[in-house]
This record gives structure tokens, C-alpha cells and sequence, in this order.
């Protein structure tokens, strides 16, 4: 039987040392984690603070308002470029979870010839960075016809090579024993994918829709590329626009800026607990 951790040196929960060394390791992620929220608590006391300037910004404002926030919804379209990114940021993310789901499985759970290899490819194009795909990318989305459209918007975002990596692994996990067991019972190969395996890999799939969720709503420069008009832009292009155009008020440009930040820290929240699962890459080993 293995000792517990008290039975160790250097894990007894008590003397000076260990609250020295406590206090110094608390005292550091407090700072980290103050330093890492200052400019988002920086970016909500100015969208609430009326007409400010670079002289009057401050972090606790005085006086707190949201007329800032009720200006860029009257002024500028931020209902229908709200939607545009919602649409495919949600989107994106359903394309991903079947596609990677679907690709994981098959490179970790069934055998046929060139799954190795295939699955190197997967891994290969990680390694290539975007920008290098670009020009490709939109040239072959212009001879579809689907320059400023929401296809060219969402086509490069269907599948991800990490979302397949990250799931391929948690299936590698799962004991081959189970599907075995479920082919025996007369299922289809798809049966034993939906009803056996899926369901165990509930905290990678969290993981990769937060991923691939904030990822896509983020995403500044494909839409600025694919998207000539306005009407299709999502929020971090518009937020370029309302930062060239009401480049003076500071308090309606960081008004934008919330906006865009507010629903992933939303979508972080409802689904923390699977995303943590999911980055442990949890499971019951084969």
C-alpha cells in the first residue's frame, strides 16, 4: 500500500518553512492574476466612465454610467455584427466538435493501413503557420464564389488539426475492450462511436469547444480579409472601425471592446469545470 503524501519529508502541512513557502506561492499567482485582469478591469471602468480622457481615466471612476454602452449600439450596428460573430463562432464550433470527433476516433480507435501516416499529416500541418495559407485558402474560396460571403467566412474553421489530435488521444485512452464488447451485441461501427466512446470524452469535447469557440470570435484577420462588406463584419473588425471612427471617445470604443469580451468569458464560465477535465485529458486508460 502506497504512504500518503504527509509521510513523505517536505509534505508535512505544518512549520514555518511550509507557510513561508505558501505564502510566497499564493503572493505570487495573486499578483500574476491581478497583473492579467488589470487591462480588462482597465477596459470596463472606462466603458463606464462618461466622456473620459486619456487624463481622466482611471481605475475606480467616479461616477459610473452606461451611456457609453447605449451610444455604440445607437451609433453603429453592433446587433447585426453581435450576430455575425455568434453565427460563426457557434457554428464553427458544432463543425469542429463532429468533424474532430468523427477524425479522432478513426485515427485512434480503428485500424487501417496509413493511419500513422495520416495522422503525422494531421500533426504536419500544425506546424505550418497560418498566414502561409492564406492567399491559397481565399484564392480557392474566390473561384467557389464565396468571397464576402458567410461560407468564406466559415470554411477555414469546419475542422482543426488540434481539435483531431486532442481528441485521437483521449480515444487512445478508452479501452478497446468496450467496442469490442458493444460490436459483439450487434452494433455498427457508428453505434459503438456514439453510444459507447462519445460519451466518455465529454470533458475533451468542453475543452475543444472553448478553444474553438473563442478562437473563432476573436478572429481579426479572416473576416477583414473575406469580408468587403460591412454587414458581414464580426466584432473584432467592427471594433476596428468604431476605434478609427470615434477615435476620441475613448469610453465608446472600450464600450465595443466589452462587448466583444463579454460572452467568452460567459462561455468559460458555463463550461470551466469540462475544460479543466479536458486539458488533464481525463480518462480511463486502455
Amino acid at each position: 500500500m502506497p504512504r500518503s503524501n504527509y509521510e513523505y519529508p517536505g509534505y508535512e502541512k505544518s512549520g514555518t518553512r511550509y507557510y513561508v513557502r505558501a505564502f510566497l506561492l499564493y503572493t505570487i499567482l495573486v499578483v500574476g492574476a491581478v497583473w492579467m485582469l488589470m487591462p480588462f478591469w482597465f477596459t470596463i471602468t472606462t466603458a463606464l466612465t462618461k466622456n473620459p480622457t486619456a487624463a481622466t481615466m482611471d481605475i475606480f471612476p467616479s461616477e459610473v454610467t452606461l451611456v457609453n454602452f447605449q451610444d455604440v449600439i445607437r451609433k453603429v450596428p453592433v446587433g447585426k455584427w453581435f450576430f455575425n460573430s455568434l453565427l460563426l463562432a457557434t457554428t464553427a464550433t458544432l463543425f469542429n466538435l463532429v468533424f474532430d470527433s468523427l477524425a479522432g476516433y478513426a485515427l485512434g480507435k480503428l485500424d487501417f493501413w496509413g493511419n500513422g501516416k495520416l495522422f503525422l499529416a494531421f500533426i504536419s500541418t500544425m506546424m505550418v503557420p497560418g498566414i502561409v495559407t492564406l492567399i491559397p485558402v481565399y484564392i480557392m474560396l474566390t473561384k467557389l464564389g464565396w468571397v464576402n460571403t458567410y461560407q468564406g467566412l466559415l470554411a477555414p474553421f469546419v475542422a482543426s488539426p488540434l481539435g483531431i489530435f486532442l481528441l485521437r488521444q483521449q480515444y487512445k485512452k478508452l479501452p478497446s475492450s468496450l467496442g469490442d464488447a458493444a460490436r459483439m451485441d450487434g452494433c455498427s461501427e457508428f453505434q459503438v462511436f456514439y453510444k459507447i466512446y462519445l460519451p466518455m470524452t465529454k470533458p475533451s469535447l468542453a475543452a475543444l469547444g472553448i478553444f474553438t469557440f473563442i478562437g473563432t470570435w476573436n478572429n481579426f484577420e479572416w473576416p477583414l480579409i473575406i469580408a468587403n462588406d460591412s454587414s458581414l463584419y464580426t466584432l473584432p473588425v467592427a471594433l476596428f472601425e468604431v476605434r478609427a471612427q470615434f477615435s476620441a471617445n475613448w469610453g465608446l470604443v472600450m464600450a465595443a471592446a466589452a462587448l466583444i469580451v463579454i460572452p467568452t468569458i460567459v462561455v468559460f464560465l458555463l463550461a470551466q469545470k469540462q475544460f479543466i477535465k479536458g486539458m488533464t485529458l481525463s480518462g480511463t486508460k486502455g
